[in-house]
């Protein structure tokens, strides 16, 4: 095996936690290398967050001409939808910033060597078992991959993942979804406004499962009227293919029944890519769900090898990752002490109408203090949402009962994930609703709902 080097840090992995903690690195004076087998970037960029909000955004552009243009004067006959094409600008989207990512490596003197990266030793990684990079440390960055249950054989055409389901060009007449998480909500909104007749299929009582329910229950009323079937509490039993297509077998209750259809997207869950990194043969201890063990500065029982993203752990989200990579190489340079408070990190959907979320749930501040100051606004007293023509949803700030400490927020609306920012900087300050109210809020904006949602935890609301 041939050396293919000596650096401070070498990261395995360039996705957003790989990629991020790497720059990070060189910026404290590291000498960095980082290996990755596919394309910078990672799921996130090349496979997840980016390309679905490319499809996502032409799902909401086709739903606002379709079911608003004649309130704003715009007549759709003959509109002519080309999924082929909003797939084409998707990964033109990917592509683009990936190329971005590869400047920025380049510009922070980031050495990116292709290939396999697998363990070899607490201190090197062998690449595609024929080049060993040589590290003081290691920071393991691999990610994730989706989950696909037993009776469930993908094959890109009948049955799909988000993977196979970003490269395809064809809408199906009917869709049954598998999952109401995040990337089944998203999906299902796209295929929907692109003409697929959808079924959701959920085993829990209520879409994002973990949610707080109340912003559950929105989404659910408005994807029903957007004429999506959510189907809770129900069980995916099994497949079968015939010459017309597919059909899923269901329970719920302990009674049966099948969903007739073209193609099946599965979106349960996904599991840590961990398998093959040789990490039980260097002694890097590993839960029963295959994720990374790591202490609070993201160090593996190896000393000299962390993890970050979602091979460490939930919630597998693309900031989680670039924050742990981040504190972590931090850690390891000796410039951070503040361990990472996974309490506010801030969770996003963005189908129409978008949810997003931070901190505790209603139910969860209740029991925690023993009760809860909540105020809720709803868009249909916002005078923006309603002069834009989206007045679905409402924001909702959960703070403990004593000082009025912001502990939670709970938006569900058009335009939900760019006013959640403001509420995750609350939680950061430790704010209070009383300073929410006392922040002058330009008028009219949508962020005035969050101004309404703090008065009214304290009784005071001015417009609802």
């Amino acid at each position: 095996m041939t050396a293919a080097g000596r650096f401070d840090l070498a990261v395995v992995g360039a996705g957003p936690g790989g990629y991020v903690s790497a720059i990070r690195a060189a910026q404290l004076g590291m000498k960095v290398a980082v290996i990755e087998r596919d394309r910078v970037g990672g799921v996130c960029l090349n496979w997840g967050c980016i390309p679905t909000k490319a499809l996502l955004s032409g799902a909401g552009l086709v739903e606002d001409l379709t079911r608003h243009g004649e309130t704003f004067g715009v007549t759709t006959a003959g509109l002519v939808l080309d999924y082929g094409k909003l797939i084409d600008h998707s990964r033109k989207t990917a592509d683009r910033l990936a190329k971005g990512v590869q400047g920025l490596l380049k510009k922070n003197q980031i050495e990116l060597i292709p290939g396999n990266g697998r363990l070899a030793g607490p201190n090197s990684v062998s690449v595609n078992e024929e080049a060993l990079v040589e590290a003081d440390r290691i920071l393991l960055a691999t990610g994730s991959t989706e989950w696909v249950p037993p009776g469930l054989d993908v094959d890109g055409v009948q049955v799909l993942t988000s993977r196979e389901a970003l490269e395809s060009k064809q809408v199906p007449s009917r869709l049954v979804v598998i999952g109401a998480g995040a990337v089944g909500i998203e999906f299902a909104y796209v295929y929907a406004m692109y003409g697929a007749q959808v079924t959701i299929v959920e085993m829990a009582n209520q879409m994002l499962p973990g949610a707080d329910p109340d912003i559950a229950t929105a989404l659910q009323r408005e994807f029903r009227r957007k004429n999506i079937d959510v189907r809770l509490e129900t069980r995916f039993e099994e497949l079968k293919r015939d010459a017309s297509g597919v059909v899923v077998g269901i329970s719920k209750g302990g009674q049966a029944d099948e969903l007739p259809c073209d193609q099946v997207l599965a979106a349960i869950g996904r599991r840590p890519l961990s398998a093959g990194l040789g990490l039980e043969e260097a002694g890097v201890e590993l839960d029963e769900k295959g994720f990374v063990r790591v202490d609070d500065t993201l160090c593996s029982s190896v000393p000299s090898v962390s993890a970050i993203g979602d091979l460490a752990g939930g919630p597998l989200l693309a900031h989680k990752a670039s924050e742990e990579g981040i504190a972590a190489v931090e850690f390891m340079a000796g410039v951070r002490t503040r361990r990472l408070d996974h309490s506010t990190l801030p969770a996003c959907i963005y189908a129409q109408p978008q949810v997003a979320w931070i901190g505790l749930t209603e139910a969860q501040a209740r029991e925690r203090f023993g009760g809860a100051k909540v105020g809720k606004f709803p868009f249909t007293a916002s005078g923006k949402a309603i002069a834009a023509g989206h007045t679905a949803g409402f924001v909702k700030i959960v703070s403990e009962p004593e000082y009025g400490q912001i502990v939670g927020a709970h938006l569900v609306g058009h335009g939900a994930t760019e006013l959640l920012p403001e509420l995750g900087l609350a939680l950061t300050l430790e704010a209070t609703t009383s300073e929410i109210a006392a922040t002058c809020h330009a008028h009219p904006t949508l962020s005035e709902a969050l101004l309404e949602a703090a008065l009214a935890a304290e009784g005071r609301a001015i417009h609802f």
